[in-house]
């Protein structure tokens, strides 16, 4: 990882959930407090474990969280986009990252230190609110999740899994949407808690209804309305 001759804006840190309402000023003193830099793709900037020293913004590529357990088994939580934090939760629990984060693409990151971010939130109020509702989100998130793999069976775990990753590439209902980062099948078999034989057949099965498409590490979304349907046991 190195530094960069990027920039972002200051109206780009602005529509982050961790700044949102800040004014001009205050979102000038973010940005200069902050540490630009561009990842390889294939980098971990941090690993499970590490001691977490500061909270990052994705500006550009795609990240992917996952998290292992001492058995070596894989848990993808989530692919971060261009505009999401990452690693900030860390910084206010036991300062432990408790997952990884891995560049899927080039990427362009910034991030302010734990020392540089208490100091804004003691200045900028606001911040903290910010996180509290970011913490809510992230865990709500992870109990739907849960719910899912307690609940239901996999068909519906995968077609929910693929739609979060539709909305989370921004694409827009209609047409053939592709999901614009590398995602294997083994990267869905772990965001969804089953097996890779599991995953393929599946995937396989819905390619012959052409509901979705996967070439060259992308996954392709021919059908939204039909995996919708899955998603919701409506068929």
């Amino acid at each position: 990882m190195k530094a960069t001759s990027a920039t972002v804006s200051v109206e780009a840190l602005g529509r982050l959930d961790l700044f949102k309402g800040l004014a001009p000023p205050a979102l000038a003193e973010v940005r200069a407090s902050g540490r630009l830099r561009t990842i390889a793709k294939g980098k971990t900037i941090f690993a499970q474990g590490d001691q977490a020293t500061a909270c990052h913004a994705l500006i550009k590529g795609r990240v992917r969280i996952a998290q292992s357990d001492e058995d070596g088994g894989q848990l993808i939580m989530r692919f971060i986009g261009p505009g999401q934090m990452f690693g900030t939760m860390a910084l206010f629990t036991d300062r432990r990252y408790p997952a990884e984060a891995h560049a899927v693409t080039d990427s362009i990151e910034i991030s302010w230190p734990e020392s540089a971010l208490r100091g804004l939130i003691k200045r900028h109020p606001d911040i903290a609110l910010n996180i509290i509702a970011i913490i809510g989100t992230r865990i709500r998130e992870v109990q739907e999740r849960l719910r899912e793999l307690a609940t239901q069976r996999v068909e519906r775990r995968i077609a929910h899994t693929i739609l979060r990753l539709a909305e989370q590439a921004g694409l827009a209902s209609g047409g053939t949407m592709t999901i614009d980062f590398p995602l294997t099948r083994r990267d869905l078999a772990e965001m969804c808690g089953t097996t890779l034989h599991n995953a393929s057949r599946i995937l396989t099965a819905w390619e012959r209804r052409k509901l979705v498409a996967t070439s060259k590490r992308r996954l392709m979304l021919r059908d939204r309305e039909g995996i919708r349907r899955i998603a919701y046991d409506l068929v």
